[in-house]
C-alpha cells in the first residue's frame, strides 16, 4: 500500500476488528482477502451465507438494509465500519427501484451508522458514487470532492439522490457523535470479477466486434478494484482521513477508443473500432433507448485525485495497463478457460 499513515504498511491495526457490509461483492471481496492476508480481525456481513464459507470466518448474515435493521450483533466489539452494500444503480429505473435505493442507500445507511455510533465506533468509512457530482464534465474540467450548488441543483438520478442524502446524513450523525466518518467516491470500477457493462465490453472485443467509436474524443477516469480498495485500506487508520471525503481513480484517463485498445491488447488481438458521427451513435441510442449508455461511451468523466495523494500520501500501486490485463486474465479463464 503506497500510503503515509501510522499503523502498518499492509494497511492492519493490532487489535481494531472491521465489519466489511456486502463482504461477499465485487469490492468487498477483493477488500475481505486483504483484510484477512494482513491478519486484521474481520467480521463480514452478508445477505445470505453460501456453502463455500469458511466456518471459521466471522460472519453476520442480514437479510435486508433498512430503517428496521438489527446491527446489535454485527457491530459488538467493532472498531470500524466499511459501508459497502448498497441497491446499485439501474440503467433503467422504476419506482421500486426508486425506492429501493432510498429505503437501502439513505435509510439503511443512516440506521447503520446510528448504532455504529451508538455502539462505539471509532470510524465510518463510507462508499459513495462519483454520480453525486455528476455524470459528465465539460471542457476539460475535473470533478473535487467539493460539490457546487449548480451540480446540486441538476442531481436528479434517484440513484445518485440516495448516496447524497446518505452523505449528508452521515456528516450529521459525525457532528453529533464521537464517530468518524470517511466518504469515498469513486467513478466506474473495473477489475476480476466486474460485470454489467465492462464486462459486455470484454466480450465484444473477445469475439471481434466492429465498434462504430474510432472518432470518440472523449476522456474518462476510471479505477482499478485493487486501486480503489488500496485506498480503503488508507481510510481505516489514517488520522488525516477522519471526517474528509476522497475522489480516487487511477490517476491515467483514457478515452473509450483508447481503453477498447488497451483491452484487445492484453487479449493479444487487435482493437475492431470503425469511425461514425457521435451524432449518429446519439441518435441511433435514442430510436434503440439506450441514450444512457451512448452516453457513457462518448461523454467525459474526469476526477480530480489530488486530495487523496497529499492528504494521505497515497497513490494507485497498480497501473492501468496493469488492471485492463488483470482484468482480462480473469475474463479469459473464468469464462472462457483460457
Amino acid at each position: 500500500m503506497r500510503c503515509a499513515q501510522t499503523s502498518t504498511s499492509d494497511g492492519s491495526s493490532a487489535g481494531a476488528r472491521v465489519l466489511v457490509t456486502g463482504a461477499s461483492g465485487f469490492v468487498g471481496g477483493k477488500l475481505c482477502q486483504r483484510l484477512h492476508d494482513a491478519g486484521q480481525l474481520l467480521r463480514k456481513v452478508i445477505r445470505t451465507k453460501s456453502p463455500s464459507e469458511d466456518c471459521s470466518d466471522d460472519i453476520v448474515t442480514v437479510d435486508d438494509i433498512g430503517l428496521q435493521t438489527d446491527w446489535s450483533v454485527a457491530l459488538r466489539s467493532v472498531d470500524i465500519v466499511v459501508h459497502l452494500a448498497a441497491h446499485v444503480h439501474q440503467m433503467v429505473n422504476s419506482k421500486e427501484s426508486d425506492a429501493r435505493y432510498w429505503q437501502v442507500n439513505t435509510m439503511g445507511t443512516e440506521r447503520l451508522a446510528q448504532a455504529a455510533a451508538k455502539a462505539g465506533v471509532k470510524r465510518f468509512v463510507y462508499l459513495s458514487s462519483i454520480k453525486v457530482n455528476g455524470e459528465q464534465t465539460l471542457g476539460g474540467s475535473r470533478f473535487t470532492e467539493e460539490l457546487s450548488s449548480q451540480a446540486l441543483g441538476q442531481l436528479k438520478d434517484p440513484y445518485a439522490l440516495s448516496k447524497y442524502e446518505a452523505e449528508k446524513r452521515l456528516r450529521r450523525i459525525e457532528a453529533t457523535t464521537a464517530m468518524e466518518v470517511v466518504i469515498i467516491r469513486p467513478p466506474l470500477v473495473y477489475g476480476p470479477g466486474v460485470a454489467a457493462n465492462f464486462e459486455r465490453l470484454l466480450s465484444a472485443v473477445r469475439r471481434g466486434v466492429p465498434l462504430p467509436l474510432a472518432w470518440i474524443r472523449n476522456s474518462r477516469s476510471l479505477v482499478f478494484l485493487d486501486n480503489l480498495v488500496d485506498c480503503i485500506l488508507c481510510c481505516l487508520h489514517h488520522p488525516a482521513a477522519a471526517g474528509q471525503t476522497f475522489l480516487v481513480s487511477d490517476a491515467e484517463d483514457l478515452s473509450t477508443p483508447d481503453l477498447i485498445r488497451r483491452i484487445a491488447g492484453a487479449m493479444g488481438r487487435s482493437a475492431k473500432l470503425w469511425p461514425c458521427p457521435e451524432a449518429l451513435l446519439h441518435a441511433v441510442g435514442s430510436l434503440l433507448g439506450c441514450s444512457a449508455l451512448v452516453s457513457r461511451l462518448t461523454d467525459s468523466l474526469l476526477v480530480d485525485c489530488r486530495k487523496a495523494q497529499s492528504l494521505l500520501g497515497w497513490q494507485p500501486p497498480y497501473t492501468v495497463d496493469q488492471g485492463v490485463q488483470a482484468t482480462v486474465d480473469w475474463y479469459l479463464r473464468e469464462r472462457h478457460g483460457c
